[in-house]
């Protein structure tokens, strides 16, 4: 997972990058800055491994700021985000990752971050605390809202969860359900449960999983028992799928 900043003196823009980078599951901490000098104090106390930076901002540009990481001992990763495109060579002058135009595609951005785990050194995650009969009970059953009351539904008869607006959709056989609590977090809860984040909006119950195909596109596709509809799976994704599933 990476810790990530977000340069921009458009807090509009901010949001909707750092909502972005949420969606992507590879995001450990995002902090956001409204200055270039406001980066900087915060790259002086914190660990950040990608900057996120808007290059026209007023007094400093990003370019400005880039070229001054470069000369720390352990500079983060630098990702242009910009509305203009006639920065580009600027940007490779100073060994940015990437260079992404607004407002971002989240297919774009999900490229940047690849380039940006292949380069930096994330930061270890913390190992899993082993499965007790304790831990297992608190989460064999999970709360949703159904007709605006809370019920308690199975784990195991969930069959794939995705993420909409500010809710999590719960797909199960013959209903669905909405929770506040983000995919990320459904994800960190249920991963020992044999479920597995697909994409940035999906997270599937592995023993519901009839299929993976690749179509002419090159895309990965899955799908589930029962459900008509298939699920994007991520590029970066598919491996560890296969993996999970021993294809």
């Amino acid at each position: 997972m990476l810790r990530a900043m977000v340069v921009d003196d458009e807090a509009p823009a901010r949001s909707e990058l750092k909502y972005l980078l949420e969606q992507t599951g590879e995001i450990a901490e995002i902090a956001e800055a409204s200055s270039v000098r406001t980066a900087i104090e915060t790259l002086m106390n914190s660990r950040v491994d990608v900057v996120f930076l808007d290059i026209s901002m007023p007094g400093v540009s990003g370019i400005q700021l880039a070229e001054a990481l470069r000369k720390l001992r352990n500079p983060p990763a630098v990702v242009f985000v910009t509305a203009y495109s006639d920065h580009a060579l600027e940007a490779f002058e100073v060994d940015a990752v990437d260079y992404l135009m607004k407002p971002v595609e989240e297919d774009r951005l999900e490229r940047a971050i690849e380039k940006v785990l292949a380069r930096a050194k994330p930061i270890p995650e913390p190992p899993e605390p082993p499965v007790t009969s304790q831990t297992t009970s608190s989460v064999e059953r999970i709360p949703v809202e159904k007709s605006g009351r809370k019920v308690l539904i199975p784990v195991d008869q969930i069959l794939y969860i995705m993420a909409k607006d500010d809710y999590s959709c719960i797909f199960t056989d013959d209903d669905r359900f909405l929770s506040t609590t983000s995919l990320a977090q459904f994800e960190s809860k249920l991963s020992e449960f044999g479920f597995f984040r697909v994409h940035r909006r999906y997270i599937v119950n592995l023993s519901h999983v009839e299929d993976v195909e690749t179509v002419l596109s090159g895309a990965t596709q899955l799908g589930i028992i029962g459900v008509e509809d298939l699920i994007p799976v991520s590029r970066r994704r598919v491996a560890p799928l296969k993996k999970a599933l021993s294809l």
